[in-house]
């Protein structure tokens, strides 16, 4: 069984491409096909000297949709920035990289530890599911995949690290590239375009919960306040629609009710319950069930999990 490495990486619907973006941003949507692994969103940014690029999803037609859209422009790719590690987010590296080769790639170096972890215990498992008779000829192609990216260690590993909050000119594009340690993962980089007011917070920010399996919780929560403290109008965030200012805030203060529920003794549905009305319509109707559904899965696998599983992910905590 996958889940407990998958989860955070499996958003089980589709996306869509939320408010009218500024000029100059484009939203390329995450999308899922039943029974398979999503991409996640991925963000282009045009500047005054090129392309800046935000996370490359994981499955090839969204690589190659990334392509199609890059070469449109008619400008030169600068640019390849990845928000964090999960394979969702980087799994089409090779693909651009190959296709620009002048794209320099910018991230944190949180890979070099989940290549010893994280990704080293999922690799283990999707092997073991090649191994089985009676996994398909499609899984196995999708689970071969998987293991090329994973391996693929020169694709992933970035040119330029980001090391501290700063602001910093890409391809002409103003930006604060933002790094929040021990969020939702080691490393998560977020980029807050200054002039366009649009911030792309990778998967510090999903809908329809927040996928905690590589993540520390309370620095998460810090990070979020992070990122309020920016001047922005308009949020996209790692998996659902980009969403506005107040709506982000709704999301802010669900998610801190979701910890200090958690840390209570009241029942898991309360702490469901509770984020499903926090966050009023940024959850559809049809999508409840499955909120509530991981959630439960977080409560008891994370949240309130054994406190070693905790230190984990926050090495200081305890």
């Amino acid at each position: 069984m996958l889940r407990t490495l998958i989860c955070c990486l499996a958003l089980l619907m589709p996306v869509g491409a939320g408010a009218t973006l500024p000029a100059g941003v484009t939203l390329v949507p995450g999308h899922w096909t039943p029974g398979g692994q999503p991409d996640g969103n991925s963000v282009l940014f045009d500047g005054a000297e090129g392309l800046v690029l935000l996370d490359t999803g994981r499955h090839i037609d969204h690589a190659r949709l990334l392509i199609e859209t890059v070469r449109a422009r008619g400008k030169p790719l600068r640019w390849i920035v990845n928000s964090h590690w999960h394979l969702d987010h980087i799994g089409g590296n090779a693909e651009l990289r190959a296709a620009f080769p002048q794209a320099r790639l910018m991230a944190s170096d949180s890979i070099r530890g989940a290549r010893s972890g994280f990704l080293a215990r999922y690799r283990g498992q999707v092997l073991e599911q090649l191994d089985k008779p009676d996994t398909s000829e499609a899984q196995r192609m999708a689970f071969r995949r998987e293991l090329a990216i994973i391996d693929n260690q020169a694709a992933q590993t970035p040119d330029v690290r980001v090391q501290a909050t700063g602001e910093q000119a890409l391809a002409g594009r103003r930006f604060i590239v933002g790094l929040a340690r021990q969020a939702a993962t080691a490393g998560d980089v977020w980029l807050h375009d200054i002039d366009a007011r649009v911030l792309a917070s990778g998967d510090l920010v999903t809908l329809p919960v927040p996928f905690f399996d590589t993540a520390c919780a309370e620095r998460w929560s810090a990070a979020l306040d992070t990122l309020a403290a920016q001047s922005f109008e308009q949020l996209i965030p790692g998996h659902g629609p980009a969403m506005s200012r107040e709506e982000f805030e709704r999301y802010r203060r669900g998610f801190k009710a979701l910890l200090l529920c958690a840390a209570s003794t009241k029942p898991g549905p309360d702490c469901t319950s509770g984020w499903i009305d926090a966050l009023g319509e940024l959850i559809p109707a049809a999508e409840q069930r499955l909120a509530k559904n991981y959630l439960g899965y977080y409560l008891e696998e994370h949240l309130r999990a054994a406190p070693d599983k905790a230190r984990a992910f926050c090495p200081k905590a305890g």
